[in-house]
């Protein structure tokens, strides 16, 4: 029997990521209809996407559970009325991107790295993100920009790492990808890549024979740093992109938001760290919400934080406790908050 063709492996291996990207619910009424949602729901979410759309794959929507309108990854992703209103404290530039500035879509901030706003995309918009204002149209480094960023940073030696964020820098093509990478690793003094992504989580099939040899092939020493809220996000899709990010050499560190009504108790915190080091992924930061406006609804205070924190400490090995912090605009570093 002849082997099958490769158009005949592709249809058997089901919709490619980008197709499945480009599937992404965006109507609020899909997703009531296909989470069998109370009705009531629909026009506070209409209402609220018209500020900032709603966005999620398939493939996410399928590890919440139907009619639950608590769900732990629904919360994260559905539009509320609560998004609307202003709340004081709560600001469009919450740890002050646009301060940190250089032009061209890079932010430097921290001594020895730089992070590049690569695209202002994303595979899913979660409700609480940080850069949900953020004016991307004129500030990230899109391929016609990449070139100004690339001589910020030759300029600079002391830039050891390059910090690619966004949007979601994996919601770029494999080959974009690719040649920003290639003019990175011909600036000699840059010996890291760290990427921040969420779509291995949310779009586990993100993760590309191509994308693992760009990573495996590269000088540059690869981080990826993945962002998971709940335990119910690591499903076996995404446990099998981790290994084989591993398998290419990547260190794989996670980051999670504490978020009222998402993971704000510590059983369910202390159960998301074993599940992430169960699949390869190594615990690194607990962040306190950045205060961005339409996100109040998800804050919890410092001291609750803490108080949850020490009892993950009380419950975990030393190496499954992520570092509770908080960013704040204008200080050198993230602010370790100790128990």
């Amino acid at each position: 029997m002849s082997e099958p063709s490769h158009a005949a492996r592709r249809a058997t291996a089901g919709p490619s990521w980008q197709q499945e990207l480009a599937r992404a619910v965006r109507d609020p009424a899909e997703l009531v209809r296909i989470l069998d949602l109370s009705p009531t729901l629909l026009e506070p979410a209409r209402l609220a996407s018209r500020h900032f759309p709603l966005r999620v794959p398939h493939g996410y929507i399928a590890r919440m559970e139907r009619g639950n309108a608590e769900d732990p990854l629904l919360r994260q992703v559905l539009p509320l009325e609560a998004e609307l209103g202003a709340v004081s404290g709560f600001v469009a530039d919450p740890v002050g991107d646009l301060a940190a500035s250089k032009g061209a879509g890079v932010l430097h901030k921290y001594y020895g790295r730089v992070l590049l706003i690569t695209t202002g995309a994303c595979a899913v918009n979660c409700r609480y993100c940080f850069r949900r204002h953020f004016p991307y149209a004129r500030a990230n480094a899109s391929a016609e920009h990449w070139l100004p960023a690339l001589r910020y940073i030759a300029r600079r030696p002391e830039i050891e790492e390059v910090i690619l964020s966004g949007g979601d820098p994996l919601s770029l093509t494999d080959r974009r990808l690719a040649e920003l990478v290639a003019q990175l690793v011909d600036i000699p003094h840059v010996r890291r890549l760290r990427v921040h992504s969420r779509l291995p989580v949310v779009l586990p099939t993100r993760i590309t024979q191509e994308l693992l040899n760009w990573f495996a092939g590269s000088r540059l020493q690869p981080v990826m740093v993945l962002h998971t809220n709940h335990a119910n996000e690591l499903d076996d899709a995404v446990a099998n992109a981790v290994k084989r990010l591993r398998g290419a050499g990547v260190t794989v560190l996670n980051q999670t938001v504490v978020l009222r009504g998402v993971n704000d108790e510590a059983t369910t915190l202390t159960e998301l760290s074993r599940r992430l080091f169960d699949v390869g992924i190594l615990p690194y930061y607990l962040h306190l919400l950045d205060r961005v406006a339409g996100a109040s609804h998800f804050a919890i205070t410092q001291v609750r934080a803490r108080a949850l924190h020490r009892q993950m400490a009380a419950r975990l090995p030393g190496y499954l406790v992520p570092r509770l912090v908080q960013e704040i605009e204008g200080t050198p570093g993230k602010r370790w908050l100790a128990p």
